[in-house]
């Protein structure tokens, strides 16, 4: 269900979300996320978040209705002209389609654990800042069927408007642990017999191709810049490194994610 509201300027109070766009801190405060172009509202549309509301142009109306009068709750519809929508933004709009949803409960990870079928395959995040960056890791990790991902104390939200942008909303799919100190939750993780597995450069580190990837593990990464944190690698089970030429000594993290995932996948048969 939903209701349609013409607006004209930005100054209601309900209107308050996406006058902070650029506030992500206000957002977090207040348990919401912006979900941001088609394909991430449409793909929000179809979950079972709550939906507060949506803010688009008159065009987008006709197209979503019907996903919109799917949803069990009442969501506002603000409409404005795509003039109106980049002043809220500051940069041009290509699509001018947004939402404001609640970030869901976060789950116990013993529930998550045992939600997980084996062989299980998790990923956790140290340090990231850049939230494009958690997005695509997010995103690689729904590409190859990591079932959780844990963030820890230092990273940056995976729900951070842009990280759910660069996610393409398949962070709605993924669940969360959002770790008060990540060398704990590794501990945890190790006590229900997952091996946690630090991709780390350093010279006594496993070589990826030699490092066996086919029983329960978590897969923990760092930022380009610092990578992992000492205490952190001294938690996990061993060290894994990405071979490379020349004078290049990391990738970033989306690479980096991406190859350790896709040599996961194929050592157990999935690729």
């Amino acid at each position: 269900m939903y209701t349609v509201e013409p607006i004209t300027d930005f100054e209601r109070p309900e209107l308050r979300p996406y006058r902070t766009l650029r506030w992500d801190a206000t957002h977090r405060a207040l348990n919401l996320f912006v979900a941001e172009g088609e394909k991430v509202v449409r793909r929000l549309l179809e979950t079972d978040f709550e939906i507060l509301s949506m803010l688009m142009p008159p065009k987008w109306l006709k197209v979503l209705a019907p996903k919109l009068e799917a949803r069990p709750e009442t969501i506002r519809v603000f409409v404005a002209e795509k003039p109106l929508l980049e002043t809220l933004t500051g940069f041009t709009m290509y699509q001018g389609l947004l939402a404001v949803a609640r970030i869901p409960p976060p789950k116990p990870l013993e529930e998550l654990v045992a939600a997980s079928a084996r062989p299980r395959l998790w990923v956790a995040l140290e340090g990231l800042s850049n939230a494009e960056n958690v997005g695509v890791a997010v995103r690689n990790s729904a590409a190859f069927g990591v079932q959780a991902i844990v963030v820890g104390e230092t990273c940056s939200s995976p729900w951070l408007r842009r990280a759910v942008r660069t996610s393409m909303g398949t962070i709605f799919r993924m669940p969360v642990v959002e770790s008060v100190r990540l060398t704990h939750t590794l501990r945890e993780l190790q006590a229900h017999g997952i091996r946690c597995v630090a991709a780390h450069p350093r010279p006594e580190a496993r070589r990826l191709s030699q490092a066996d990837l086919r029983g329960d593990c978590c897969l923990v990464f760092g930022s380009e810049g610092s990578g992992l944190s000492e205490a952190v690698v001294a938690v996990c089970d061993e060290a894994v490194a990405i071979p490379m030429a020349g004078d290049v000594d990391s990738l970033n993290v989306g690479s980096a994610t991406a190859v350790f995932l896709y040599e996961a996948c194929r050592q157990r048969g999935r690729v």
